[in-house]
């Protein structure tokens, strides 16, 4: 069974091929084609790789999402990076869908029906839901009737209790749909599955905190194998600084700026998620990786930015740890996650108290998915690989294959 996903990401765009026999593997299995779209302003930059060690890397000038997608997609086809003999060779297609709201928790079928309702909580996530919706008619458009898929972020956190949900404004925001879903639960669910793999543990017996660190950044509070706890809410806009995104402000503050007539909703929507955040204090970069560079040569912005940026990682890890009573293990993913050891170090160094000690060693050259805790450290501290991608392979795969035994056994 080929499986091809989509995953969407505010700055990226990321797809995947898998090749998946009779049964899904124990551990997650290299993609025989991958590819990877990163935009800064009008210039997207791709990168394609093949299980056959071709590399392809361009900029190019990408006048829209959809343009840069279709040239991504023509690279399965094309000479050097050819993949598939056909449209007809791939068996499903999984979209990463941000929010997936209420009504639909559970890997889905798409249908008319639901692309309709994910396209009405398009206003909840306006960065994602609408690119994942214009993938689904590009594939539509390129593979004709294949199955489609769509896998929710919101779907991990479906489970939160309703003093974690509810916000405390006016109990009729709840009849509007106004509430916290979470987000990124489809790599914090990974994470957690994964780390008791490693520790060779019962997930359900672990009190785990994920730290979901990218271009967007959330954590959650991880009990009996369900999130408890998060910190992005009703849109990815909430909790942690970010990249562009400012994370949680004094909603006082906006409505100042609205009182002042400088600010319409529409203009404080783009403020806040693409003005705001790491780029917002530094006035130079969005990535961690000049921010640390930038920090190191002197610019006293970037070293707000970083500063801001672990204070409040520091204070949300410690109000998870709080929601749980205790830590079994404490997890990085996802770019900076995995790739910033400043920032681990920096967000670890306070919580002595708990007896949580990281490897200095291990920590500046973490293995693709190991424990970077000292040996006599009672918290262990996880390096995890986000994979997204692997994970919406599976519920495709698990999805495709109860269906076609469904057939099977009514034949």
């Amino acid at each position: 069974m080929k499986i091809l996903v989509l995953n969407s990401g505010s700055s990226s765009q990321k797809s995947c091929l898998y090749e998946i026999g009779d049964a899904l593997p124990e551990h997650p299995p290299e993609p025989i084609w991958q590819a990877k779209a990163e935009w800064n302003g009008d210039q997207a930059e791709i990168t394609i790789q093949t299980a056959r060690g071709e590399k392809v890397k361009e900029q190019m000038r990408a006048g829209s999402r959809q343009q840069a997608l279709e040239q991504v997609l023509d690279t399965l086809l094309s000479e050097k990076t050819r993949t598939i003999s056909g449209p007809s060779d791939i068996s499903v297609v999984g979209h990463r869908v941000v929010n997936g709201g209420l009504d639909y928790r559970e890997p889905t079928v798409i249908t008319s029906k639901v692309r309709a309702a994910i396209a009405g909580m398009s206003v909840f996530a306006p960065l994602h839901n609408r690119a994942e919706l214009e993938g689904m008619d590009i594939i539509e458009k390129r593979f004709g009737q294949v199955p489609q898929i769509a896998v929710f972020d919101t779907g991990f956190h479906s489970r939160l209790p309703e003093p974690a949900f509810v916000y405390p404004g006016p109990y009729d925001w709840l009849a509007q749909g106004i509430r916290r879903y979470g987000f990124h639960g489809i790599n914090h669910q990974y994470c957690a599955e994964r780390t008791a793999q490693l520790l060779g543990r019962n997930l359900r017996s672990l009190k785990l905190v994920t730290c979901h660190l990218g271009n967007g950044c959330s954590l959650a509070a991880i009990q009996d194998g369900h999130s408890v706890d998060t910190t992005m809410g009703f849109t990815p806009l909430e909790g942690l600084m970010m990249g562009t995104r400012s994370g949680s402000v004094d909603p006082g503050i906006l409505t100042f700026l609205m009182r002042q007539g400088r600010f319409t909703g529409e203009h404080l929507d783009d403020l806040l998620n693409k003005s705001s955040g790491l780029l917002g204090i530094s006035g130079a970069s969005g990535d961690m990786r000049e921010i640390v560079a930038l920090m190191k040569d002197g610019n006293s912005r970037a070293k707000l930015a970083f500063d801001i940026f672990v204070h409040r990682l520091r204070s949300c890890i410690g109000s998870m740890v709080a929601v749980l009573g205790g830590i079994d293990a404490l997890i990085f993913s996802a770019g900076i996650g995995e790739n910033s050891p400043e920032v681990r170090a920096a967000a670890s160094d306070n919580f002595g108290y708990l007896s949580l000690k990281i490897d200095p060693k291990n920590n500046q050259h973490p293995h693709e998915d190991c424990d970077i805790a000292s040996a006599d450290s009672a918290v262990r501290v996880m390096v995890i690989r986000a994979q997204e991608d692997w994970a919406i392979t599976k519920e495709c795969w698990r999805l495709i294959s109860a269906k076609l035994a469904g057939r099977s056994s009514a034949s």
